[in-house]
């Protein structure tokens, strides 16, 4: 692509990086440092701070309260004549969707890793997210002013667990409280951060005993890049000098073919490291003209069509992210080509509507400026559109989707009551407002039990929106344990005959209904559902008109089961004589007639409760296998198999649904938060006996307290 034009020569400058690890890595104070050093704030704030202020890119009271990172924030920096759009993304799985939508639009990551800990289980899901999207990495090893601190060690996790090939392009001069500064194995200078927050940088020699060791691990860069450079390769082999700038190109072409990761290290917290690392941003990072992005055409048969980085195309620009702001909605966008300007008319291609750009800013956390255009390339934000996570904006008559981001299933559920009318109204607004914000956080109404069902990514998850709840809308609300959705059957047939007889002054009610009910299917191929009705009546015993009214009674006697009050599945209910009277009968009298016959032969028919039983996988390290094998039989559940790929292993289950309350929990703890689990629903299986009967006892006594 040439970079003639000043619109290409923008691109060529921009770079779009997310910075993405486990929680407690220090990526929220790694952003601060990235704010403080490209003079976009002029003082640095803790995530913890003692000032009262808190980081600037956790702008949610929560978030700073909490010391966690909820809500992936964007800003924009300089840094040496380049454009860079940052955003800070969360580091607990709950928040996963904050990652991954923020993964879609960018173009390279920053992988941080805590010295101490290592590749922990977040920086595993995170470096899958990374590998889904083709995102290109630097790894930055961060708290190496730590006790335990072994940047080494970590760099080969990198290698065992991640399976990346990834290597030093810098060592510590010290580590834990005696780190002064780092070697660049590039240049074979020791680099010094001066002043009270590092902001002087100094070039020095590199320190006598640590000559060796940096020469042995500048063998191994340049054999490793060599990979990447024939020109470079040569040199190596024929024990040439190599220019600087020829080591800067290899690691680039390895980094952007997601080939190789460059190792650098520093302490956020302690001012080290930063400034060389806003330097390998710029350096190995791609600019938004060298990654391949595709859009699918709607106008012929979603065909992939690759976008190009040139403004003078139309727009095609990704809504990734909405936030309702005292402003009203704001849009976060990505533009993949053309330039977006105040004013333009642009089409949301899944709501097939039009819409005019009013006010166009730029984020920098909570704070914004008002820009007139959007360069390719840019993270920019619309105001007052209608619009849903994940709509694509098409200018000039194109039909564009790009494609979607994968959005994982809720997997805990959480059963939520107003206290008050006040409450009840705000509520609704607030979770509008969260299921439009949040793909993976749904709310529905159970039909049943008529309670508000919320669901998310684990518990962390449901408890931030409920106090954001409490705060934002002022709303009260008590959580309950959602009821789960059992069912009743029958195991065997069993024979009817009732009479229905109501005599009151004038014309009176009678019908007579004989027959069996018996289990629609074999046990073992049970779903929800599955009633049947057959009509074997000979010589009109029962008239034909009343033939559907006994059929609409039994569906009426199937709702509620007698044993807890749940509807009843896999049930045929047969009719085969009966008795009608000329003046007497009626379809009321035939609904009510196959109402009591249904209630006599259900209790000889051998009623059971039937059970929601869930299909779960359970994916984490391999050395954990035999914690997830245990916590799944506590759980009465069946393992179906289990595979290992590597460091990784996958178990697959059905456990009932009424034990995996508290699983997330449950499973972190087991797996020191190394795994995650997937669950859905797989089919209907009957409730042990010892179960059924506490089951029975609590209806039963719910009955009393109604009564």
């Amino acid at each position: 692509m040439s970079v003639d034009t000043t619109g290409s020569d923008s691109v060529r400058l921009m770079r779009n990086i997310g910075i993405s690890a486990h929680i407690d890595s220090g990526k929220t104070t790694l952003s601060e440092r990235i704010l403080f050093y490209s003079k976009k704030i002029h003082a640095i704030h803790e995530v913890r701070g003692k000032d009262g202020v808190g980081a600037t890119m956790d702008h949610m009271e929560l978030e700073r309260e909490r010391g966690i990172t909820i809500q992936s924030a964007a800003t924009q920096v300089e840094w040496k004549n380049h454009t860079i759009n940052l955003i800070d993304t969360p580091g607990h799985v709950d928040f996963t969707i904050e990652v991954e939508r923020s993964l879609r639009v960018l173009d390279g990551a920053i992988l941080v890793l805590c010295a101490v800990g290592g590749v922990q289980s977040q920086s595993i899901t995170v470096d899958r997210q990374l590998k889904r999207y083709n995102v290109p990495r630097i790894a930055f090893v961060n708290k190496c002013d730590r006790t335990g601190a072994n940047p080494f060690k970590v760099r080969m996790q990198l290698c065992e667990k991640l399976g990346l090939n990834a290597v030093m392009i810098q060592i510590p001069i010290g580590l834990e409280d005696k780190l002064e500064g780092i070697v660049d194995l590039i240049t074979m200078k020791a680099v010094y951060f001066d002043g009270d927050q590092g902001e002087t940088i100094r070039h020095a020699e590199i320190p006598a005993h640590l000559k060796a060791e940096a020469e042995k691990h500048r063998e191994e860069l340049l054999d490793a890049v060599s990979m990447f450079s024939d020109e470079l390769a040569e040199k190596f082999l024929g024990g040439e000098a190599i220019e600087e700038e020829m080591i800067y190109a290899a690691i680039r072409s390895g980094t952007l073919a997601e080939r190789f990761v460059p190792v650098m290290l520093g302490s956020a917290y302690k001012f080290k490291g930063i400034q060389p690392l806003l330097d390998g941003v710029t350096r190995y990072l791609p600019d938004p003209a060298e990654v391949k992005n595709y859009a699918l055409d709607l106008d012929s048969g979603e065909e992939k069509i690759e976008l190009s980085a040139d403004e003078k195309s139309p727009v095609v620009a990704l809504g990734f992210k909405l936030e309702d702001g005292q402003y009203g909605q704001l849009t976060y966008v990505r533009v993949y080509q053309g330039r977006l300007k105040k004013g333009d008319e642009l089409m949301n291609t899944r709501a097939r509507r039009k819409f005019k750009i009013g006010r166009l800013v730029r984020m920098h956390a909570d704070s914004m400026e008002d820009i007139n255009e959007g360069s390719p390339g840019d993270i920019v934000a619309l105001f007052g559109i209608d619009c849903a996570s994940g709509d694509t904006f098409c200018g000039g008559g194109l039909n564009y989707a790009m494609t979607s981001m994968f959005v994982p299933s809720p997997v805990i559920s959480l059963a939520v009551t107003p206290k008050d009318k006040k409450s009840s109204d705000q509520m609704a607004k607030a979770l509008n407002r969260f299921t439009k914000e949040d793909p993976t956080f749904q709310t529905y109404v159970d039909a049943e039990s008529n309670q508000t069902i919320i669901r998310g990514m684990g518990e962390l998850h449901l408890e931030v929106y409920i106090e954001r709840m409490r705060r934002e809308y002022k709303c009260e609300v008590e959580t309950g344990m959602p009821q789960v959705a059992y069912r009743e059957t029958i195991t065997q047939r069993a024979e009817f005959n009732y009479t229905h007889k109501k005599q009151t002054g004038g014309a009176g009610q009678f019908g007579r209904v004989a027959g069996y009910i018996e289990p629609a299917h074999p046990a073992g191929a049970i779903t929800d559902g599955g009633y049947e009705f057959a009509d074997m009546i000979k010589g009109g015993s029962i008239p034909t008109e009343y033939v559907p009214s006994c059929d609409k009674g039994f569906k009426e006697a199937v709702k509620k089961g007698s044993l807890i009050g749940f509807p009843v599945v896999n049930i045929r209910c047969v009719i085969n004589d009966g008795q009608s009277h000329p003046v007497d009968s009626s379809d009321i009298a035939f609904q009510s007639a196959a109402i009591g016959a249904f209630r006599e032969a259900y209790g000889k028919a051998k009623p059971c409760i039937l059970e929601p039983v869930m299909k779960v996988t359970v994916e984490g390290p391999a050395e954990f296998q035999g914690n997830i094998f245990g916590s799944v039989n506590q759980r009465r559940g069946i393992i179906l198999s289990s595979a290992e790929d590597g460091f990784f292993s996958r178990v697959e289950a059905e456990v009932p649904l009424s034990e995996m309350f508290g699983y997330s929990t449950t499973l972190r703890s087991l797996t020191q938060g190394k795994a995650e689990f997937s669950m859905e629903f797989e089919k209907y299986a009957k409730v042990p006996q010892s179960l059924s009967e506490i089951l029975i006892n609590e209806a039963l006594k719910a009955k009393k307290k109604e009564k």
